[in-house]
């Protein structure tokens, strides 16, 4: 009897644990468990080719794990984008036109939460394609070194300081700020020093000198990785210093994982592994690329190479115990994002679609443009009266749905083009025409031509010119460029040019002219003939909306240049060469066009004398910077206040002058306001040839005004800025 109820007792228990096992939840979807026991049991139970499946851009199900399938490959540059319908902001040149951190936050919160609506109810469909996920490959921070380059527009401009704050908010805004779970997954891309040609990316070799990456080419990335913990870094396609981006020992493994102690994960460019050896030529096939790929730290490939990375291990060229260590990192983004546990833990989850295309969101978008558009020219004709008799809206943008986008965009079923938006502000007595009146970039084949009349017989004209996405943009995106995006010619189309010039012939009234596009090009002519000129960019879905209030004076324009508009490309280097001597404001000796930071208003500003809290400054301690700004004209406006500083007789090699501070304020006709910046001794260091950073000595000179201190402010229009000196002492 004893021995029958002990094989009975032992049945019962192994049945127990039997029933158990099948009914507990393994450790990897355990949210109660840590974050890297849960990575490390989930590797542990797949499989090489399953692992290898989870480390290319669209992964694939697993259903023995309860792995979902997923796309990495999500865009949100200016709102979601090749999505569904979600709100359309203004171009990443234009938010950074805007020199508002605060809002670039904002815009950011904004997308992401547009963004997990749409992935929220995506999945409750069993929808799970690309461009529905969380992993967001924006924003892109290289340096706008070249105006020839068609992808400048998705950057901050040419200033690494101005870079590094409008990015730091964005990524911010993105990811969210729950202890717990990333609301999105943002990207820091192109690292590094990426900016063209791009004809040649897949095969280029970016030369720069250490002194240039430490002082431009890499301090916005940094910024994002300490400051904003960004979650992903995105390789570019191009070589750096003779290493491939995507496997360069010094950017990803010196640099990035151990200087800068970056814990995400890296994601190549798309193709980027396949250039390896198609390209570049550093390697002989798939196989060596892949797996040289993952020894230099890139866990995801967003393309098919990765596939090759089971012959790699069976050929010895890597180890499963090193792509297991790849793997673990896009592990953790995953079950931060909490792709893993259920929706009920995830406070992000409770994010529903009304958020999407929100009123909230459009009125977003509408302030965002009409703080990005910057008045580069007023002979007094602005602002119009919305009341007069006749107004004439031409111009091949005017009524142009790709002249508000740019590219990366997302959808919109209220897209506000310039024609509509002057339609919808002007008096229902006033009478208005509208003719494209020219073609984008060439001539009119039909040689009738009822504009010129037109324009003469109204009481103003507003004329709508410039470029949009077709001619200027990635490669592939920008179908009527023969330069594969960029714009090797600087000169805005010909024909546009004389199409300005038979209107304002022989005619007195006013002729507006509303310049579409997202990088510098040659307004010379365009500047003298017409009577004001306004800088739109790619504004959004409320494009339209805002230039018109700004074009009637319902809000005064306050956007600055972040990116300087020479004169002529014969002004600059070669495209092909990133030395930054001669190029950008900071090292820029020729006259431009239009300066760095410049942008009028409607008013007139003063900049009192300036006061730093010292005139000795010992090394190595802060300082203020402070000066008293007054609006001298009858305008209420916003004006956008810049702290430069200079390093006099420093040496031929340093910046002419560094952006190092920035605030918007908005001022009453004839109010005052003390602005005051705080100087920190990192702002006033120098870099070295060699890279290294130093505390400065000597002489320094700050510049607080309305405009970089570059030629032409003055002229332009911009009120001189308040000028002091310190000493750096021991």
């Amino acid at each position: 009897m004893k021995r029958r109820f002990c094989i009975t007792a032992i049945g019962i228990f192994t049945a127990v644990s039997m029933l158990q096992a099948q009914t507990s939840k393994p450790v990897y979807l355990d949210i109660t468990k840590a974050r890297e026991a849960r990575v490390q049991d989930l590797l542990k139970r797949m499989t090489l080719a399953e692992k290898v499946s989870q480390m290319m851009n669209s992964n694939s199900a697993i259903p023995r794990l309860q792995i979902p399938e997923y796309n990495w490959w999500n865009e949100s540059l200016h709102g979601v984008a090749r999505s569904g319908v979600a709100t359309v902001f203004p171009q990443a040149i234009g938010l950074s036109a805007t020199f508002d951190e605060k809002l670039a936050l904002k815009v950011s919160t904004a997308i992401s939460d547009e963004a997990r609506a749409i992935y929220n109810v995506s999945i409750a469909k069993g929808y799970r394609q690309k461009y529905a996920g969380l992993t967001f490959w924006t924003p892109n921070i290289n340096i706008f070194r070249d105006p020839r380059w068609g992808r400048g527009q998705e950057t901050y401009g040419e200033d690494p300081f101005l870079t590094s704050r409008i990015g730091v908010a964005f990524v911010k805004g993105l990811q969210g700020n729950d202890p717990n779970y990333l609301k999105v997954a943002a990207c820091a891309k192109h690292y590094a020093v990426h900016s063209g040609p791009e004809r040649l990316r897949h095969e280029f070799d970016a030369k720069a000198s250490m002194k240039d990456m430490r002082e431009t080419y890499l301090p916005a990335f940094k910024a994002l990785v300490t400051e904003a913990n960004v979650e992903a870094v995105m390789c570019a396609y191009n070589r750096t210093n003779r290493e491939v981006c995507c496997g360069n020992t010094f950017l990803l493994q010196d640099v990035l994982r151990d200087e800068w102690k970056f814990k995400g994960h890296v994601v190549s460019d798309c193709g980027a592994i396949e250039d390896f050896y198609k390209g570049h030529k550093v390697v002989a096939n798939s196989v060596e690329a892949a797996a040289l790929a993952v020894k230099r730290g890139v866990s995801l490939d967003c393309g098919g190479e990765y596939a090759s990375l089971i012959e790699a291990v069976k050929q010895n060229l890597i180890t499963e115990k090193e792509v297991d260590s790849a793997l673990a990192i896009l592990l953790r983004t995953k079950m931060k994002l909490g792709i893993f546990d259920p929706a009920s833990s995830n406070p992000y989850s409770k994010i529903s679609a009304n958020v999407i295309n929100s009123a909230e969101h459009r009125a977003l978008s509408k302030e965002v443009a009409l703080k990005s558009i910057v008045l580069l020219k007023n002979n007094g004709a602005l602002p119009l009266r919305s009341d007069l008799k006749k107004y004439f809206v031409t111009g091949p943008n005017a009524a142009d749905v790709m002249s508000l986008i740019g590219n990366y965009y997302g959808v919109n079923p209220q897209m506000v083009t310039y024609m509509e938006g002057i339609a919808s502000h002007i008096s229902p007595e006033s009478q208005m025409q509208y003719r494209p009146g020219c073609l984008l970039d060439r001539h009119n084949i039909n040689p009738i031509d009822w504009t010129t009349d037109e324009a003469r017989n109204t009481e103003a004209t507003i004329v709508v010119l410039g470029i949009n996405g077709l001619m200027e943009g990635e490669e592939g995106e920008s179908i009527a460029s023969p330069s594969f995006g960029d714009r090797l010619d600087y000169n805005i189309p010909q024909n546009q040019v004389e199409f300005l010039r038979k209107m304002k012939k022989d005619n007195p009234k006013p002729v507006i002219a509303v310049i579409t596009g997202g990088s510098p090009m040659n307004l010379s002519e365009i500047h003298d003939l017409a009577d004001a000129v306004l800088l739109a960019w790619y504004p959004g879905e409320e494009g339209g909306n805002a230039v018109a209030d700004i074009i009637f004076g319902k809000v005064s324009p306050s956007g600055k240049l972040p990116v300087t508009f020479p004169k002529s490309l014969q002004q600059l280097p070669s495209y092909e060469d990133y030395s930054m001597k001669g190029r950008t404001y900071r090292y820029m000796t020729e006259e431009p066009m239009y300066p760095f930071g410049y942008g009028l208003t409607y008013s007139k500003f003063d900049y009192g004398t300036l006061k730093t809290s010292t005139q000795n400054v010992k090394k190595g301690q802060p300082m203020t910077v402070e000066t008293t700004v007054t609006n001298k004209g009858k305008t209420a406006s916003d004006e956008v206040i810049q702290l430069y500083v200079s390093h006099p007789g420093a040496g031929e090699n340093e910046p002419l002058y560094s952006l190092k501070g920035f605030t918007r304020i908005n001022l009453a006709a004839g109010a005052s306001k003390v602005v005051k910046f705080t100087v920190t001794p990192d702002m006033l260091s120098l870099v070295n040839d060699n890279g290294e950073t130093l505390e400065t000595t000597g002489k320094v000179t700050f510049y607080v005004g309305g405009s970089s201190p570059m030629q032409r402010s003055e002229t332009l229009g911009i009120a001189k800025p308040a000028v002091g000196n310190v000493a750096i002492v021991e």
